[in-house]
C-alpha cells in the first residue's frame, strides 16, 4: 500500500460544498470511492475511503470535500500495476492508503513536538506504515498563523522544524513534503506566510500555490471544484517530483 498522510487545517480536512456548517452532499466524480483507495479511521481501521475524509478527524467542525480523494485518485494509475483489490481492501497490496489528521482552525504551534495533534499524527502515521511505504506528507495550514503578527514572523522556522521532527520520528529524513501556499487569511499577514513556505530550505519539499483558486462565500475556504483543482495541482508535483516509474 501506498500511504499518504494529509494534515493541516481546515482546507486540508475539506469544506467544499459547506454553507451554514452544513455539506451539500456532493462528491465530484474525480472523488468518488474506488475500492483501491482505503482510509485509516479514527480508531486506526483500514476503510474504504470516501468524502467527507476527515469526518471522523475534524469533529468539531463540518467537513465537506476535501483535495485527498482526488489526489488519490489521480495519482493511482500511476501506482496501481499490480494492484490487488482484495488486498487493498485488507490493508495490504499496492493500493493507496489515505492518513487524514488535518484539524480546522490550527496554528501551526499546536502541530509542534510534544503536542497532542502532532503526536496523534505521527501515531497515525505509524500504524499505517504497518501496511505499506509512506510516500509523502500532504500539508495545508497557515491561515491560522496569519491571525498573528508574532506567529507569521515565525512560520518558516516553524514549518521547517515540523517537517525536520516528522522525518526524524518517522525515521524517514527525505520524506517528500508537498505543502500548499495559502489562498486565503489575513490580508495584514497572508503574504508574509506565503513568503516563509515559499522560502522553506529543506531537501523534498514541494509548494503548490492555491492563490487564485475560488473560495466558498467566507473567503476562506476552497469550493469543491477548487479542491478538485488543488487535489490535481498535488497529484501533479507528486508525480513530477517524487514519482520514479512513468506514468
Amino acid at each position: 500500500m501506498r500511504i499518504f498522510v494529509l494534515s493541516g487545517q481546515s482546507n486540508m480536512a475539506g469544506r467544499g460544498g459547506v454553507h451554514r456548517r452544513r455539506w451539500d452532499g456532493v462528491v465530484p466524480p474525480e472523488g468518488a470511492p474506488d475500492p483501491s483507495i482505503q482510509r485509516l479511521s479514527a480508531a486506526l481501521d483500514w476503510e474504504e475511503a470516501r468524502e467527507p475524509l476527515h469526518a471522523d478527524i475534524d469533529t468539531a467542525k463540518t467537513c465537506g470535500v476535501g483535495p485527498g480523494m482526488v489526489f488519490a485518485r489521480a495519482v493511482l494509475p500511476c501506482l496501481q500495476e499490480g494492484t490487488s483489490v482484495e488486498g487493498a481492501r485488507a490493508g495490504t497490496g499496492i493500493g493507496i492508503g489515505l492518513v487524514p489528521c488535518a484539524v480546522g482552525g490550527t496554528a501551526i504551534r499546536e502541530w509542534a513536538r510534544g503536542e497532542r495533534l502532532y503526536e496523534q499524527m505521527v501515531c497515525r502515521a505509524r500504524v499505517a506504515a504497518r501496511y505499506g511505504e509512506i510516500e509523502a506528507v500532504l500539508w495545508y495550514q497557515g491561515e491560522s498563523d496569519a491571525e498573528s503578527d508574532a506567529a507569521a514572523a515565525a512560520y518558516r522556522g516553524n514549518i521547517e522544524r515540523l517537517i525536520a521532527n516528522v522525518r526524524a520520528d518517522l525515521g524517514m529524513p527525505q520524506l517528500p513534503f508537498i505543502q500548499v501556499a495559502l489562498a486565503s487569511g489575513d490580508k495584514r499577514n497572508i503574504e508574509k506566510v506565503r513568503s516563509a513556505q515559499f522560502r522553506v530550505n529543506l531537501p523534498n519539499v514541494v509548494t503548490v500555490d492555491a492563490m487564485g483558486l475560488a473560495l466558498n462565500e467566507d473567503n476562506l475556504h476552497l469550493t469543491t471544484e477548487s479542491q478538485v483543482k488543488l487535489g490535481n495541482m498535488l497529484a501533479e508535483a507528486y508525480i513530477k517530483n517524487f514519482l520514479t516509474t512513468t506514468c
